[in-house]
């Protein structure tokens, strides 16, 4: 209930305009070949700014080529993309701030630039997923 509330609240003050945001970077990404990998990453993360309450960001198991062609990545799209999504997050939370109840929101919103910044690597899983599971004693 609680997250809800809080989901439908970070969609009108903050979700709407960051997917947008991230949807177009995810479309000019999508223009080339070569950044299409960027585009899949921006496309996911704007799904994660649009609802994020409920989810969380891990980092992907990866061998050690996987990691070089994210660090690679990251570092491209750093300046392509990154910089401008991590202000968008920063002139987003700034209101957020301002409004007492805004606060939370306004520190995911800030929780938020990392991924922004280096996207790949990164997986958006349930929070209940990091939670240890407990067996029922029979």
């Amino acid at each position: 209930m609680l997250r809800t509330l809080l989901n439908i609240i970070w969609f009108v003050f903050a979700g709407l305009g960051l997917f947008l945001g991230y949807a177009l970077a995810g479309i000019i990404c999508c223009l080339l070949i070569v950044t299409i990998p960027f585009g899949i990453a921006s496309f996911r993360i704007a799904v994660y700014a649009l609802w994020p309450f409920g989810r969380a960001v891990v980092d992907k198991q990866q061998s050690g080529v996987g990691e070089a062609f994210s660090l690679v990545g990251n570092v491209i799209w750093v300046i392509v993309a990154g910089w401008w999504l991590a202000i968008g997050h920063i002139l987003t939370a700034i209101p957020l701030f301002v409004s007492i109840i805004g606060i939370p929101m306004g520190w995911a919103n800030l929780k938020l630039i990392p991924v922004s910044l280096m996207p790949l690597g990164k997986e958006i899983v349930p929070s209940d997923a990091l939670l240890p599971t407990y067996r029922r004693a029979a």
